[in-house]
């Protein structure tokens, strides 16, 4: 069977690379790598970090994506994940540098080629329609939140925000009944247990959900340790996280999750679809898979 090459929307790195620290001629080699995965586009997503390092990663990717060949993922923009958290839902990211989502805020880092922001809407300060009229997806992410008014998505549902309540409204209760609200999802079976999966693709729409890694620069690499957000980040061949256990990114790629959801009879072709539908894009190329989801043969461009 045959479908359109995966994009990866919400990942920190992989093959030891980490886009909050890697170089120029990093980047290219992970996109170039990345495409034995099926990976055809992907939007590197970058930590909570201070300023100047923000900055400079940002131009970083920029010259990065200005060198890509013809058989590289193609980087699509920037998904920048920190600074504009919450503490009470900061995962693994690092409060110190948190800074209130305000236009001005924002401005000190502004570049046209971020594309999507995740921030904490309970302390939006008129950043939401700022983003939203610039064309810059805003998702909801590190929150307790349920009024996400201006959000196109959440940022990985269900991690790192309010959970579901009988009472009052939360982040995850609001992103499931809103049938416009994408959902980012983390489906390695750590992030995410299956009966969870099982009632978000019953009550969003199939073609809301999208498939994330998160995938830390640990993933498929060597490694079974390193440096990530300012913490020591441990890999014990099951999942990643710091020392006192908070689970950090996930440690798989889009295919490891496909071939997952697959197996426990999860899996729809259509979460494939969405990114393109989206980020109302197009990429060239297609991937081969057998039928049971491993992939045979990945066609770029």
């Amino acid at each position: 069977m045959k479908t359109k090459l995966l994009i990866e929307q919400h990942t920190h790195g992989a093959f030891g690379v980490s886009f909050n620290t890697a170089s120029a001629d990093d980047i290219l080699a992970l996109t170039k790598e990345i495409t034995k995965y099926g990976v055809g586009g992907i939007y590197p997503t970058l930590v909570t970090d201070n300023i100047m390092d923000i900055k400079h990663q940002i131009e970083v990717i920029k010259k990065a994506a200005q060198r890509q060949t013809f058989d590289m993922a193609k980087i699509l923009g920037i998904h920048m994940e920190g600074i504009f958290l919450n503490v009470e839902k900061r995962g693994i990211h690092n409060p110190k540098y948190f800074l209130k989502p305000t236009i001005e805020n924002y401005q000190i880092i502004e570049d046209p080629f971020i594309k999507i922001v995740t921030l904490a809407p309970e302390f939006d300060d008129g950043l939401i329609y700022y983003l939203w009229n610039k064309g810059v997806k805003v998702q909801a992410g590190h929150c307790i939140s349920g009024h996400l008014n201006g959000c196109r998505a959440v940022t990985h549902l269900f991690n790192a925000m309010s959970g579901i309540a009988h009472r009052g409204v939360s982040t995850a209760l609001s992103a499931l009944i809103n049938d416009y609200i994408y959902t980012e999802i983390i489906c390695d079976g750590i992030h995410v247990s299956d009966d969870a999966l099982k009632l978000v693709f019953k009550m969003k729409p199939a073609d809301k959900v999208i498939l994330i890694s998160d995938s830390l620069p640990i993933t498929k690499s060597n490694l079974s340790e390193m440096i990530f957000a300012d913490e020591m980040i441990y890999y014990d061949g099951i999942k990643a996280t710091s020392a006192d256990g908070t689970l950090a990114g996930s440690t798989a790629l889009l295919p490891d999750i496909i071939k997952r959801l697959h197996s426990v009879k999860l899996f729809n072709p259509q979460f494939i679809e969405n990114p393109y539908k989206y980020h109302n894009i197009e990429l060239p190329g297609f991937i081969e898979w057998d039928e049971n989801w491993n992939i045979e043969k990945v066609h770029i461009g």
